[in-house]
C-alpha cells in the first residue's frame, strides 16, 4: 500500500507539473451580466468526465458547458452575456450524442496532449460536436451572426462508427471571430467510408488553421460566404475538399496526401456553378490522381463563376492538376505551377477572360519565410507554468464594466512585460478612461474574448484622438508584442477614441502579432450602445452623438513595421448582439484600419473590418503588404447620413474628401470606401471581398436585378500606386468595382458571379 500511494503520488505530481497552464491557474473571470456565481472557466473532469476511454462523458461535458440553465442554447439568437471557455484536459473522451457548444462558447483542449472526442459505435447526432444544430429545419442560429467562438487542441475520432454509417466530425456554419484551430479528425479509410470531417454549408467566415485530415469521404465540405484557411493537411481522404459554395476562398499551405480528388468546385453543374472562386497559394499536393476538378467550361454560367488563382502549387505524382467536364484542363505530374490563373483578368485594361499560365506574384523578401509567404500560428505558450502567467484580477482589476479598471491594468501590463510573463485577462469588462501603454516584451492573453473599453471624457474629442491601447510610445519605437483572445470597444459615445495605435517596429524574422484579437464598437451588454441608445432611424440623416462609439479601429504609424495580423474583425456593430430579434442599430465609427507606414510589412491573415463611416481599410505611403481575404461591409445607414458627416476630413490622416471627389461621379458616391490605397507599392492581395448590402437599411439596392447600386464606388487606387496585386476581388452592390483617380477600372455587369462580381486577376503593373 505505502508503494502503491508513493507511485500515485509520484504520478500526480508529474502530470502537475506537465499540466498545460490553462489548466493549472486559478480562473476568476467575471461576467458582469451573467448572474451571481457565474462561473467562466469550466474544466469537463469538474462536472463528472473521465476521459478514459471507457465511459460516456456524453452528460458530464454537456453539463459543464449548458450550466447554469441561462445559456444561449435553443431559440435564443446570440448573447455576450454568458462566455465560457470548456477545458479538456488530456484523455480520450467518449460519447454518443453530439456535443452542441452554447453561443459565445471556446472547446479548449491541451496543447501538450491533445485530448481525443472518440464517438461510440452507436453515436447520434449530426456532428461529434454540432456548432450550429438544426432543432427544425432551420439552423437554431443564423449562421451569419454566429460570432465569438472557437474550437481548438482537440481530436475528433469518428472510427467507432461503420464507415458505411453517415458521420460527421464537426458541424460549424459560423461567421467572424470564429476559428477551428490544432485539430485533427481521424476516420475510416476503408472504401466504403462516408464519413466527413468537417461540414460547413453557411455562413460568413471566417480563419481555420493548423487542421489534418485522415480518412473518409471527404476531409471537407465547405460553404461559406469567404473563408481563410492555413495549413489543412489531408490525408487519405477520398476528396479532400467538396466546396460546396463560396464567393471567395483564400487556401494558404495546403497539404493534400493520397487522396482520390483534391478540391472538388463542380457543385451546381456548368449550368449554375456554386462556387465563386477559390485561391490556392503556397500549397503541395501528393500522389492524388486529380488535383482540381471543376464544372467551368466555355459557356458556363455564372459567367465569371469557378475562378481559380493556383501560385506555387507544388505537384508530386498528380497527373492532372485541373481537370473540366471534357478532360484535362492543366496537365500535372510532378512540378511546381508558378501560377496559372482562369476567370477575369484586368492588367488594368479589361476583361479579358483567362485560361493560362500567368506571371506569379514577385514576392517581397520581407514578407517570405523561404519560398512561401511568412506565417505563425497562434502561441499558446505550451512551455511556460501557472507562475510564468500574471493575472489581471488578481493585479486588482475588476473587469465589472463600471469599475475603472485603467491603473490595475496598467501596473499588471508593466509588471509582466518587466518579468518576462504573460499577462492573462481573465474574462470581464474592464473599464478604461486613459490610454494603456504596451511596453516592448508584452504578451497578451485573454480569457473567452474579455473586452477591454473606453470610456469618459478623455475619449471624448474628435478633434483630440487618444488611443486605447498605444503599443509603443512613439512611432518607430522598436520592440516585439503578441496579443491573442481579447477585443477592445467603447463603452458610451467616444468619439475621439482610437482603440488600437501601433507604433512598434518590430525585428525582421521575429514580427509582432494580433491573433483573435477583435475590435467591437457597439451592440452588446455593457457598451451603453445599443437598441435602447441608438436605434436605427431609416429615412433620416441624423446624427445622434450619444452613438459615435469610436474615432479610428486601428491606426498602424509612419514608422511602425513588421506586424503579423490572423483572423481579426473590426466590427462597429449594425446590430445588438444581446436583442432577440438582433434588431439594427445606427452606431457611428469614423474609421478603420489605416495603414500609413512608410517602412512596411505586414500581413493581414483572415482579417475583416465593416461598418465604418469614411472608410474599412486604408493603406496611406506603406508597401510590402500581404493580405488574405479582406473582407468588408458599408454602414447600412448610408446614404442617410452619408460619408461628409460626422467625422470632418482630417488632411493630416489623408482622409478621403468625399465633397471633392464625388464631383461628376452618379449615384451614392459618398459611401465608406470599402478598400483605399493611396501612394502605396508592392501589395499583394490573395482574396477580397468588399460588399455594400444596404441602402439606408434597404437591401433592395443588392441584387442583379436592382442594378447593383448601393453605392457608386467602393475600392479606390490613387496617386502614385504602383505593384498593386488583387487575387479574387469580389464586390456587392457597388456600381464601380475597382477606380484609379477617379475613373472606374471595372464595372460590375461585365464581370458577374453567383452573387458577387469577381475578377480573378488585377494588376495595375
Amino acid at each position: 500500500m505505502r508503494f502503491q500511494s508513493l507511485l500515485s503520488g509520484v504520478i500526480t505530481l508529474a502530470l502537475t507539473v506537465n499540466a498545460y497552464w490553462l489548466e493549472d491557474i486559478t480562473h476568476q473571470g467575471v461576467a458582469p451580466f451573467a448572474g451571481d456565481g457565474y462561473t467562466v472557466f469550466r474544466n469537463v473532469k469538474d462536472f463528472g468526465a473521465k476521459g478514459d476511454g471507457v465511459t460516456d462523458d456524453t452528460a458530464a461535458i454537456t453539463q459543464a458547458m449548458n450550466s447554469p440553465d441561462n445559456r444561449c442554447l435553443q431559440g435564443c439568437a446570440s448573447t455576450t452575456t454568458t462566455p465560457a471557455v470548456v477545458y479538456f484536459p488530456s484523455g480520450t473522451y467518449l460519447i454518443s450524442s453530439s456535443i452542441v457548444p452554447p453561443y459565445f462558447t471556446q472547446l479548449i483542449g491541451d496543447p501538450t496532449n491533445r485530448p481525443v472526442l472518440k464517438a461510440t459505435a452507436n453515436f447520434q447526432g449530426f456532428g461529434l460536436i454540432d456548432g450550429n444544430p438544426y432543432y427544425t429545419e432551420n439552423l437554431n442560429w443564423v449562421s451569419t451572426n454566429v460570432f465569438y467562438r472557437q474550437i481548438r487542441n482537440l481530436v475528433i475520432d469518428t472510427t467507432g462508427i461503420a464507415p458505411a454509417t453517415a458521420a460527421t466530425g464537426i458541424h460549424w456554419p459560423t461567421s467572424q471571430a470564429t476559428s477551428l484551430i490544432n485539430v485533427e479528425f481521424n476516420m475510416p479509410t476503408d472504401p466504403s467510408t462516408v464519413h466527413v470531417g468537417l461540414f460547413v454549408e453557411s455562413g460568413s467566415g471566417g480563419f481555420m488553421s493548423d487542421l489534418t485530415f485522415n480518412g473518409g469521404a471527404t476531409g471537407a465540405s465547405l460553404g461559406n460566404q469567404q473563408y481563410t484557411m492555413r495549413n489543412l493537411v489531408f490525408n487519405n481522404c477520398q476528396t479532400a475538399i467538396i466546396q460546396l459554395w463560396d464567393w471567395g476562398w483564400t487556401y494558404i499551405g495546403l497539404q493534400i496526401n493520397n487522396c482520390q480528388k483534391g478540391i472538388d468546385i463542380t457543385a451546381g453543374g456548368s449550368t449554375a456553378i456554386a462556387t465563386g472562386s477559390i485561391t490556392v497559394i503556397d500549397s503541395t499536393f501528393k500522389d492524388t490522381p486529380v488535383g482540381i476538378t471543376t464544372a467551368w467550361e466555355t459557356g458556363a454560367k455564372p459567367d465569371t463563376a469557378g475562378s481559380v488563382i493556383l501560385e506555387n502549387l507544388t505537384l508530386d505524382n498528380v497527373p492532372v492538376a485541373v481537370q473540366g467536364p471534357s478532360g484535362t484542363m492543366l496537365a500535372g505530374g510532378s512540378t511546381t505551377i508558378a501560377a496559372w490563373g482562369q476567370g477575369h483578368q484586368y492588367t488594368p485594361d479589361g476583361p479579358k477572360t483567362l485560361q493560362d499560365t500567368i506571371t506569379a506574384n514577385t514576392r517581397p523578401a520581407s514578407l517570405t519565410n523561404g519560398n512561401v509567404y511568412y506565417s505563425r500560428s497562434k502561441p499558446q505558450y505550451e512551455d511556460l507554468a501557472a507562475g510564468d502567467i500574471v493575472s489581471a484580477r488578481s493585479s486588482g482589476a475588476k473587469g465589472d464594466a463600471s469599475t475603472d479598471d485603467t491603473a490595475a491594468l496598467q501596473s499588471a501590463i508593466n509588471s509582466a512585460a518587466s518579468a518576462g510573463k504573460v499577462l492573462f485577462l481573465d474574462y470581464g469588462i474592464y473599464k478604461v478612461t486613459n490610454t494603456l501603454s504596451i511596453p516592448d516584451g508584452a504578451k497578451i492573453v485573454g480569457e473567452g474574448y474579455p473586452i477591454i473599453v473606453a470610456s469618459g471624457s478623455t475619449f471624448g474629442d474628435m478633434s483630440n484622438p487618444k488611443p486605447l491601447l498605444q503599443v509603443g510610445a512613439k512611432s518607430g519605437d522598436a520592440g516585439q508584442v503578441e496579443f491573442s483572445d481579447f477585443v477592445v470597444g467603447t463603452q458610451g459615445a467616444a468619439p475621439g477614441a482610437t482603440l488600437i495605435e501601433w507604433n512598434l517596429a518590430s525585428p525582421a524574422g521575429t514580427p509582432s502579432g494580433l491573433w483573435d484579437v477583435h475590435a467591437r464598437v457597439g451592440g452588446f451588454q455593457g457598451s451603453n450602445l445599443q437598441v435602447a441608445q441608438c436605434p436605427k432611424q431609416p429615412g433620416s440623416s441624423d446624427v445622434n452623438s450619444n452613438c459615435i462609439g469610436a474615432y479610428m479601429l486601428m491606426h498602424v504609424t509612419p514608422q511602425a513595421s513588421n506586424l503579423y495580423m490572423e483572423n481579426t474583425w473590426f466590427w462597429t456593430a449594425d446590430h445588438d448582439i444581446e436583442d432577440a430579434s438582433n434588431t439594427q442599430i445606427t452606431v457611428f465609427s469614423g474609421r478603420g484600419l489605416l495603414i500609413e507606414s512608410t517602412v512596411g510589412t505586414f500581413w493581414l491573415v483572415g482579417t475583416a473590418v465593416e461598418h465604418n463611416n469614411l472608410y474599412n481599410y486604408q493603406f496611406v505611403n506603406t508597401k510590402n503588404i500581404f493580405a488574405s481575404m479582406l473582407q468588408t461591409e458599408t454602414p447600412y445607414y448610408q446614404p442617410l447620413p452619408d460619408a461628409t458627416v460626422p467625422f470632418p476630413v482630417v488632411t493630416a490622416l489623408n482622409d478621403p474628401d468625399f465633397k471633392t471627389s464625388c464631383n461628376g461621379v452618379s449615384g451614392n458616391c459618398a459611401n465608406a470606401w470599402g478598400l483605399r490605397i493611396v501612394d502605396s507599392t508592392d501589395i499583394f492581395i490573395y482574396g477580397a471581398g468588399h460588399y455594400s448590402f444596404f441602402n439606408n437599411y434597404s437591401t433592395d439596392c443588392s441584387t442583379v436585378d436592382a442594378g447593383e447600386n448601393c453605392q457608386a464606388r467602393i475600392v479606390s487606387l490613387e496617386g502614385s500606386t504602383s505593384n498593386v496585386n488583387i487575387y479574387a476581388l469580389n464586390t456587392i452592390g457597388s456600381l464601380s468595382m475597382i477606380d484609379k483617380d477617379g475613373t472606374s477600372l471595372a464595372k460590375w455587369q461585365d464581370n458577374e458571379n453567383v452573387f458577387p462580381a469577381n475578377i480573378i486577376l488585377f494588376r495595375t503593373g
